[in-house]
């Protein structure tokens, strides 16, 4: 171990291992208080201590094994192998540069998100990067589920955003504002691994076979209630495709599935939907019903005209569903190939 640092001197290497064990100090002492994002905070700082020291190359590759040893014996559970180590330094350099919205988004993400990302083989940019660290918190996905988003190139596919509800007029401002960020202008059903056109039934089933990974689409806060669920009122009797509850939103969101292009007689039918279950599920505490239109496609104008004097809450959205089956082989195999590159490194 000598020989490998013979270019540093003791007191040199004392004053980084000195620096380097306030950092983790400071981290897991921060971390035993709660506060989730230190260990980040812990990696960007061991990562900008590693940069400014300039260590890289075999020369640096010396000290980062032995700072790794000696930072095992006092924290022992804080992964600091040399390999994160130069991680740490990675994420660093990848993100000094970067404007403070990216490195807030970054900041908040698993560790092994963070990886994923700033992978070599992805060369993922920017924008791709903040794109992907949005949706991932607000989404709540999980490593595999990020994976396959990026191995779908989602931030190449989304259009730009357009409103297509009337939350702004139907809801209180505050829930109009919230509804809007929680309700995209487009769902991506990608998971479901479709690779022809299916019937509306079909659709349903798998949504609801897979309805974690719907949840996870749809984001946080989210309860399942049923699927073809029925509402009825005097004698009149209606189906909703999909029912959840909203715990933020504090409502029933009723979920209506199509396979073809929207057309306007769907709000029709919703805000009926609607207006059965304001008047039969909604408790006394509890906002309005909102209703979601889930098209495969979808046109502006027709949606703005068709919500015109419409009172009640209601949403048009289209999915990216079909997925052809070359992509998907190619997909899958992409992930093998991964997976067997990650066991291997770990066995390093």
């Amino acid at each position: 171990m000598t020989a490998e640092i013979q270019h540093i001197n003791e007191s040199d290497y004392n004053e980084i291992l000195q620096q380097a064990v306030a950092v983790f100090d400071n981290a897991r002492n921060i971390i035993a208080r709660g506060i989730s994002t230190t260990a980040n905070m812990a990696c960007w700082n061991m990562g900008k201590l590693l940069y400014e020291r300039k260590l890289e190359g075999k020369h640096g590759d010396g000290i980062v094994k032995r700072l790794s040893a000696d930072l095992k014996q006092r924290f022992p559970s804080m992964g600091v192998s040399p390999r994160n180590l130069w991680n740490m330094k990675r994420f660093y350099s990848r993100f000094l540069n970067s404007d403070e919205k990216l490195q807030r988004s970054v900041a908040v993400l698993p560790w092994t998100h963070i990886l994923l990302l700033i992978g070599k083989e992805l060369k993922l940019d920017d924008s791709a990067i903040l794109y992907y660290a949005t949706e991932a918190v607000n989404k709540g996905w999980t490593r595999d589920l990020l994976l396959n988003a990026i191995k779908m190139g989602m931030h190449l596919t989304q259009k730009p955003t357009t409103i297509d509800n009337n939350f702004a007029e139907a809801l209180s401002a505050p829930q109009a504002m919230y509804a809007n960020e929680v309700f995209g202008s487009r769902f991506n059903l990608g998971f479901l691994g479709v690779t022809e056109p299916i019937a509306e039934l079909e659709l349903e089933q798998r949504l609801v076979e897979k309805i974690k990974l719907f949840l996870l689409e749809l984001g946080n806060g989210f309860t399942f209630i049923g699927n073809q669920y029925t509402i009825a009122y005097e004698g009149r009797e209606g189906r909703v495709d999909l029912l959840f509850f909203h715990r933020e939103l504090k409502c029933l969101v009723a979920f209506e599935l199509k396979i073809g292009k929207f057309k306007p007689e769907y709000i029709g039918k919703m805000n009926y939907y609607l207006s059965m279950l304001d008047r039969t599920e909604r408790r006394k505490d509890e906002n309005p019903s909102i209703g979601i239109i889930l098209c495969a496609e979808k046109d502006h104008v027709d949606v703005e005209l068709a919500l015109e004097g419409v009172t009640k809450p209601i949403g048009v959205a289209d999915y990216q569903l079909l997925l052809p089956k070359k992509e998907l082989a190619k997909i899958i195999q992409d992930e093998m190939n991964l997976y067997i590159k990650d066991s291997h490194a770990e066995k390093d």
